[in-house]
């Protein structure tokens, strides 16, 4: 049963992306005059994310904490990073920010197509090069005003425990002086798992955007940084995982 909802869920998915990248086609043409950042283009891909989400009736979506995040001016945004529906959850954001994501993500049709034309920022895991044009494209829509989104796990976790962060996205927040702001995804696991496609079934989805933290004040330590707000965001997802579990009556 699950097997044959999730076919027919992934075929609704393949076929509604073909009007939607139509949409975001049109609203590329006709706001790049003035919206040289893409911010219009990016809140409509939120819609589109969003759209998927809302119309599987059994997924939940809470986002709470939205107003620590920047209508305009630079700020990393990290989350950890459990299933391809944190993607999904996370445009739930409704903030302007490019997202950081693999190459190969890109050449998905019509998915893939949309993030060229949001100009996210392309990476292919384990190659310097490519890792330091990352750094680069970030750094730049940083200086622009942009937020950038990254996954300091670098990749899902297969189990739902947050992983050991890698240093890029604290490196770039100390370097370019702008603040890092935690997010905590909690229940995204229980969408999908790392590998299949067929759905879990019900799913209760939290995010939880926490206050941002000022990379001054840790003077340059970037590890102490780097462990600091991992602190943050694994109490916070425990937290998350805790209130979901329903209370049992004594």
């Amino acid at each position: 049963m699950r097997a044959a909802f999730s076919a027919l869920f992934w075929a609704y998915l393949a076929l509604g992306c073909v009007p939607l990248y139509l949409g975001a086609v049109l609203i590329w043409l006709v706001t790049l005059p003035f919206d040289r950042n893409g911010r219009i283009l990016h809140l409509y891909s939120c819609f589109w994310g969003q759209l998927f989400f809302w119309s599987n009736p059994l997924w939940r979506l809470r986002v709470e904490g939205r107003h620590h995040l920047p209508w305009r001016g630079g700020a990393v945004l990290v989350s950890n990073h459990a299933s391809l529906a944190d993607i999904l959850v996370l445009f739930g954001l409704w903030r302007p920010f490019k997202w950081v994501s693999k190459e190969s993500n890109f050449h998905i049709p019509f998915i893939g197509w949309n993030m060229r034309l949001n100009r996210y920022v392309a990476l292919v895991r384990g190659d310097k090069e490519s890792i330091a044009a990352m750094v680069r494209a970030c750094e730049a829509w940083l200086e622009r005003g942009v937020p950038v989104l990254l996954f300091p796990e670098g990749t899902r976790s297969p189990d739902g425990e947050v992983k050991a962060f890698k240093d890029g996205a604290f490196r770039m927040a100390i370097d370019r002086k702008v603040p890092l702001i935690p997010i905590a995804l909690s229940g995204t696991g229980d969408v999908l798992p790392k590998h299949g496609w067929v759905m879990r079934g019900t799913a209760r989805c939290r995010v939880r955007v926490l206050p941002p933290v000022d990379p001054g004040a840790f003077r340059g330590d970037m590890p102490a940084f780097r462990e600091h707000v991992r602190a943050l965001i694994v109490a916070e997802k425990t937290r998350l995982d805790a209130e979901a579990v329903p209370r049992q009556v004594s």
